[in-house]
């Protein structure tokens, strides 16, 4: 679990780091998130999960954030957790990760956006739903695309047996 915060916090800071050429404020290629489904397919636990998302959400506000940054983080990390659940174990084989992690994304931004109506008191911020759903599901596919791959070179690893190599 240590080695999957550290990804998903290097991931942050690297794209922290990379300019984003949406017209759309907020809007993210949301990197850390890899580790997020990586770690909802892949850990037997959805608390090992939770664990993960609350401790990269808490390092990151530390490691260059704000209280404002770390509820926006925190809302729409929660929500995007709880989205991905649902459709994962509702859904079940009609969904592929990649499904799965575009719902993700999706759910993060609303969480963002109802996190921004509270702060500012208005809710025509909503109108950038739109345009930051579109750009969720975009970097949500890419997402899932590589957690797809990453997850089948795991799989293939588990395979090999290592004790050979130390005998």
């Amino acid at each position: 679990m240590s080695l999957l915060v550290t990804m998903a916090l290097a991931l942050h800071v690297v794209e922290r780091s990379i300019p984003v050429p949406f017209v759309t404020p907020g809007a993210k290629l949301g990197l850390a998130n890899l580790v997020t489904v990586l770690a909802l397919y892949s850990l037997p636990s959805k608390v090992d999960t939770l664990k993960i998302i609350i401790t990269r959400v808490i390092l990151g506000m530390i490691f260059g954030g704000n209280a404002s940054s770390f509820l926006y983080s925190f809302i729409g990390a929660m929500l995007s957790f709880v989205a991905m659940i649902v459709v994962k174990e509702g859904l079940g084989d009609k969904v592929s990760i990649i499904g799965v992690s575009a719902t993700g994304a999706v759910f993060h931004n609303i969480g963002q956006i109802l996190v921004a109506c509270m702060i500012l008191r208005n809710l025509a911020v909503s109108l950038y739903l739109p345009m930051l759903s579109i750009a969720g599901i975009v970097t949500g596919i890419f997402i899932g695309m590589s957690t797809n791959y990453i997850i089948a070179h795991i799989f293939q690893i588990r395979k090999i047996n290592f004790n050979k190599y130390y005998e």
